[in-house]
């Protein structure tokens, strides 16, 4: 029987003897583990329901098709073109994850041993993954005591003739002070890589984050404020003439530009800043870009529940000069509010952030400092560097971690839940200022 393929590997157009893109497709009871996993409950109620659903689908199955691709299909451009029309870009590209975004932008940099990299000094480890592994010195900049973000002036000590990347963070989703880094970047010829993984759909003076450094990767992780079924990532440039090399460096540099002899494509390096590079595959599900396309529709909407969230926490904490509360942000800035940032003065509080976490464990407020100092990782200790020696060049770094700050949850919580977690803040704050 005649049938029309739809990947380019095989057979094009109708053929008599196919050959099936997808090699085993998904059937009825592969969907309802699917459905069981998305819809998980239990007791008769639940099994009920469960078994109406079977019947249904069933009945669904006996006249339906299976999709012909599950990758690098038209979900995934679908969810791409929603980013786009999002974030007023036209340079996005869905990865496996951030971190393969990083990759692709530190790539482009022609990234190499003995190269320098400013990352802030409080992040995730993804953010220094690629220039620890080939080589590239790390050098630490120190964070902003009121946002934990990197410090532009401290990025301005700390650049030399080396420097070839800056890779400013967006913790929890509040913006960086962009307009400092983006000049220093312009005039030493630095490429600036935002990692904004707390931070899609936030605002940097007018700017949507995503479109303001040479670079940006967002994180569809499942802890995210959306996510693309558990892991997924959107990478943006600035760079003109680099959108259309993005798709190839995501998927193993296929050029069908240029195929090579009796043979449908070829396979082309990318142009990096001053060399061409070797891409690698980070190819996405048509799944994942559904998913991802879904819950971009009410990214808006997502933000502002946890907005009134955080500004609910903010105005609570008022009640003690001890707390010092998330800021807000205003018309120029604009977060996500991913994360809550609680910090504590210290001395006025009688103690430090330490004592405060245990207290707040025992209430049971779940909370966490959700990054730590990079250069107190072992596996960077290993390849060299003294972790007691840059600490010295970080002391806001040093101070907030081990004293002030640590990071509330804002999204998933009932009003009850949230006046509790204010309640139970206040009340411990008010026991270490009492010696209790």
């Amino acid at each position: 029987m005649a049938k029309k393929t739809t990947d380019f590997r095989y057979n094009t157009g109708a053929t008599r003897v196919p050959w099936a893109a997808v090699g085993e497709n998904y059937n009825v009871s592969d969907l309802m583990e699917i459905i069981r996993f998305l819809m998980q409950g239990e007791g008769k109620e639940y099994d009920d329901a469960l078994e109406a659903v079977w019947q249904q689908v069933k009945k669904l199955d006996a006249i339906a098709t299976p999709p012909g691709k599950l990758s690098l299909g038209n979900k995934v451009e679908e969810a791409e073109k929603k980013c786009n029309d999002y974030l007023g870009t036209t340079s996005s590209t869905f990865v496996t994850n951030a971190t393969a975004g990083f990759e692709i932008a530190y790539k482009y940099a022609n990234l190499k041993p003995g190269d320098e990299v400013i990352v802030p000094a409080i992040t995730f480890v993804a953010t220094m993954a690629y220039p620890l592994a080939v080589g590239a010195k790390l050098v630490f900049a120190d964070v902003d005591t009121k946002t934990l973000n990197m410090d532009p002036k401290d990025v301005e000590r700390k650049i030399t003739d080396k420097t070839k990347m800056i890779v400013p963070v967006h913790i929890g989703g509040y913006p960086v002070d962009m307009d400092p880094i983006i000049e220093l970047a312009r005039k030493h010829d630095i490429i600036v890589l935002e990692d904004a993984a707390h931070a899609f759909g936030a605002m940097y003076k007018g700017r949507k984050i995503g479109t303001i450094g040479d670079f940006a990767a967002f994180s569809m992780h499942e802890v995210k404020n959306i996510t693309s079924f558990g892991e997924g990532g959107i990478l943006t440039t600035t760079i003109p003439g680099f959108e259309d090399e993005m798709k190839r460096a995501r998927f193993l540099g296929l050029d069908f530009s240029c195929p090579i002899k009796d043979w449908l494509y070829n396979i082309t390096p990318i142009k990096g800043k001053e060399a061409p590079f070797v891409p690698g595959n980070a190819s996405t599900t048509e799944i994942q870009g559904l998913g991802l396309t879904l819950q971009i529709a009410r990214n808006e909407e997502i933000i502002d529940i946890r907005r009134k969230a955080a500004a609910y926490l903010t105005e609570r904490f008022k009640e003690n000069d001890a707390i010092i509360p998330q800021d807000l942000g205003n018309e120029e800035i604009k977060p996500t509010f991913h994360l809550y940032l609680l910090q504590i003065d210290p001395v006025k509080a009688g103690g430090d952030i330490q004592i405060l976490k245990k207290k707040l464990e025992e209430k049971g407020v779940t909370q966490i400092a959700h990054f730590g100092p990079l250069y107190r990782f072992k596996i960077v200790q290993d390849m060299g560097y003294n972790a007691d020696e840059i600490a010295k060049t970080c002391p806001n770094c040093e101070e907030v971690f081990y004293k002030r700050f640590t990071h509330l949850p804002l999204y998933g919580l009932s009003d009850e839940q949230l006046c509790y977690m204010a309640d139970a803040v206040l009340e411990a704050v008010s026991e270490m200022q009492q010696g209790i």
